[in-house]
């Protein structure tokens, strides 16, 4: 059979990336497809979607036009869409781009091999959003890289957030059995992996529909027996799962690296009330401070969402309160964007755009100070990376980032790339680390 040249364009978070990863695998083990960069040549081109904000869906559509001129030079070109926004629009993809062939949810990427086969053979459109519930357990998967690996422990959400539209297009939660899970990762170790990075909308969560019988702490601890994996990360928690006995597997499991993305979205009760978030700020700090209790070099990020429905200032002074008294090593920082089927997009109380702009500034240039002095606190002091390959900026030097998820730029040969070093911090950067090797 002669092979298909596709080529996959990827949107959103580490689960897209993961579910690419799975696009790829099965396509080149049952549908005959190599994986390629060049969108000019290739015969199938796959969108994988994010539509958890307006500007991700806004950035789909403009690669769609982009595209067009792509299928007018080679009318047989297939193109794809995939993902959140697949799962959510359906056929009106078609109806607003109509030159994709394809639209295929977030829970049938197994079925990709014959749905591209229908639509070359029979020359057909096709949409299939329907889920495959019965096993998330992925079959093949086409990792990028060598050294660490994503791994998904679950997929949907329950929790329903006033502004997220997950639940709706990747559906209730859904945990992978343990067992799944430890072949996985043994067979990464046996691969030469040595990171893993376990994914789910709300990891602690995980195991509350498998009837008792594991909990995600009871998950760490397994895996972190498994032979040749040396670290272990998980995003993305919620506050109102995070347990003290999570808290006590971060801190005495070896391989469980002490950093953790713990969204907060807003420091006001009012507003995390309308969010429907389920925690209170109070809880949320008392919680941030059993964890720095336990594990004081720990690395803590956030989400942070401004501008939501009916934020008034004294809501927004207490989210800069909250940065301040966290002092967090990074955030990730949004302005509100109203999200269909969303419960917030009909809220009373809407933001102006330009009051949003001017506090996302605010929080902006708030967050890079204190992300800066705690970066210089690192000068001169030691720590082990992981080299993971060459940097994204000058691939001549190595990346590598520590246990607290601090990147790392550092000289040194690619004998290192998948070993643990130890560097001395000789520079700090508002977004990495300058090291040296240590003999």
């Amino acid at each position: 059979m002669e092979q298909k040249n596709l080529a996959i364009i990827t949107y959103g978070c580490q689960m897209n990336e993961y579910d690419s990863e799975m696009v790829a695998g099965v396509l080149q083990a049952q549908g005959g497809y190599r994986l390629i960069d060049d969108l000019e040549q290739a015969q199938v081109i796959l969108l994988n979607t994010c539509s958890i904000r307006e500007k991700a869906e806004q950035k789909v559509f403009s690669e769609l036009g982009r595209l067009k001129q792509l299928k007018h030079k080679n009318p047989d070109l297939i193109i794809g869409v995939g993902g959140c926004i697949a799962q959510r629009e359906g056929y009106r993809i078609m109806e607003r781009s109509p030159q994709v062939d394809l639209v295929f949810g977030t829970r049938n990427i197994k079925l990709l091999p014959q749905l591209l086969a229908e639509v070359i053979n029979k020359k057909a459109k096709i949409v299939n959003t329907e889920p495959l519930l019965e096993d998330i357990n992925p079959t093949y998967i086409e990792r990028k890289g060598k050294v660490k690996a994503w791994i998904s422990i679950m997929q949907g959400c329950n929790n329903f957030c006033a502004y997220c539209v997950v639940p709706y297009t990747r559906g209730p939660q859904q945990s992978r059995p343990s067992w799944q899970i430890e072949q996985e990762v043994k067979d990464l170790a046996q691969q030469g992996f040595k990171e893993i990075t376990l994914l789910g909308q709300n990891v602690n969560s995980y195991g509350q529909d498998l009837n008792g019988e594991i909990d995600f702490p009871d998950l760490l601890a397994l895996l972190n027996q498994v032979e040749g994996i040396e670290r272990i990360r998980f995003v993305t928690s919620h506050p109102k799962d995070f347990s003290e006995r999570l808290i006590k597997a971060m801190a005495e499991l070896p391989k469980v690296c002490e950093s953790i993305h713990l969204p907060v979205q807003s420091g006001s009760n009012y507003i995390m009330e309308r969010m429907n978030r389920k925690y209170r700020i109070e809880d949320y700090v008392d919680k941030v401070e059993q964890l720095r209790t336990r594990l004081p070099q720990a690395g803590i990020t956030s989400d942070i969402i401004v501008g939501f429905p009916g934020e008034r200032e004294e809501d927004f002074c207490q989210t800069e309160e909250l940065i301040r008294t966290i002092e967090y090593d990074n955030i990730f920082l949004f302005k509100y964007s109203a999200r269909p089927e969303t419960p917030a997009a009909s809220f009373p109380g809407q933001v102006n755009e330009n009051i949003k702009q001017e506090r996302f500034n605010r929080i902006l240039s708030l967050q890079k100070s204190i992300t800066f002095e705690k970066n210089q606190s690192l000068e001169g002091s030691v720590q082990e990376i992981l080299v993971e390959g060459g940097s994204k900026k000058n691939p001549e030097r190595l990346t590598g980032r520590t246990r607290n998820n601090k990147i790392v730029n550092v000289d040194g040969s690619d004998s290192l790339i998948g070993k643990k070093v130890m560097i001395k911090i000789v520079r700090a950067k508002l977004y990495s680390l300058e090291g040296q090797l240590l003999n």
